[in-house]
């Protein structure tokens, strides 16, 4: 066996920033790097190809034709059971309300972002369009490919910790900013938005599609999630924003530790019993 045989989720890692990153510097040039907020959107959409060409070429490369098969299985597969659609459809939103609550008891003026806007509509449809794009794109890889190459030799918790930190430093090149390695909050901002929550979200995910085989749920489930931060998460800078971030992060592995126990099906004993 190749090396390239063994390594293939580690190759697509490689692909995926290599195509992202190059595209943004080829179209962006060094003014891209770090974006502002006017590159955003743009540089967004730019480094979608990384993950949904590097996914598609290594179908093809390692699984042929039986692979794309597979991988368009997944992509129709809707008819599962309504559980996992009301995972798909609510962690999101559910967990940002939540965070909201609990930053609003701390921040005045830790609102939606839906209460604040003078465009509701055009802020549900920016959102709701711009989740089912960024959704499929990035899932073609993520979970089109990476996902069920790691789920073969590993558990949802492994699979969902790797892919969700990859994920996260993928996404450096979008919340970089001028100042992140400047002063000390941006930096943390910088770091929250990476790595506090978006593992603990991917790990749901994969818990979603190994109960599922269903990548279009997955894409459902990511769609939301952009959606919710485009519509739900409130307009806050600094402290307030970081504090929010790590409100948010702390729900999501609370509820990855939830639904840890159910899987392992762990019996906790009671206080008689120790």
């Amino acid at each position: 066996m190749t090396v390239l045989q063994k390594n293939q989720v580690v190759l697509f890692f490689v692909l995926v920033f290599v195509i992202s990153w190059t595209l943004i510097y080829a179209i962006f040039g060094s003014e891209g790097i770090p974006a502002t907020k006017e590159q955003q959107e743009l540089i967004g959409m730019t480094i979608l190809m990384g993950p949904s060409v590097a996914g598609l070429l290594l179908i093809l490369l390692y699984d042929n034709m039986q692979g794309l098969k597979l991988f368009a299985s997944g992509l129709i597969r809707i008819k599962v059971n309504v559980k996992w659609y009301l995972v798909a459809l609510l962690t999101a939103p559910v967990t940002t309300f939540a965070g909201l609550f609990i930053n609003s008891l701390f921040f005045e003026n830790a609102q939606a972002n839906f209460i604040v806007t003078d465009d509701l509509i055009g802020l549900i449809s920016l959102g709701l369009i711009g989740g089912l794009f960024v959704g499929f794109f990035e899932e073609v890889g993520w979970t089109g490919f990476a996902i069920p190459k790691l789920l073969r030799n590993h558990g949802i918790l492994y699979t969902g910790l790797l892919v969700g930190i990859v994920w996260g430093a993928w996404h450096f090149i979008l919340f970089w900013e001028g100042n992140s390695f400047k002063e000390l909050i941006p930096f943390l901002l910088l770091v929250a938005r990476l790595f506090s929550w978006l593992p603990a979200y991917r790990i749901l995910m994969v818990w979603l599609y190994k109960n599922t085989n269903s990548l279009f749920l997955v894409i459902v489930m990511h769609m939301v999630l952009v959606a919710s931060l485009a519509i739900i998460d409130p307009v806050l800078e600094g402290k307030e924003l970081l504090a929010f971030i790590v409100i948010r992060a702390l729900i999501l592995w609370v509820l990855v530790g939830i639904v840890n126990l159910i899987t392992r099906k762990v019996v906790v004993p009671r206080f008689d019993q120790i």
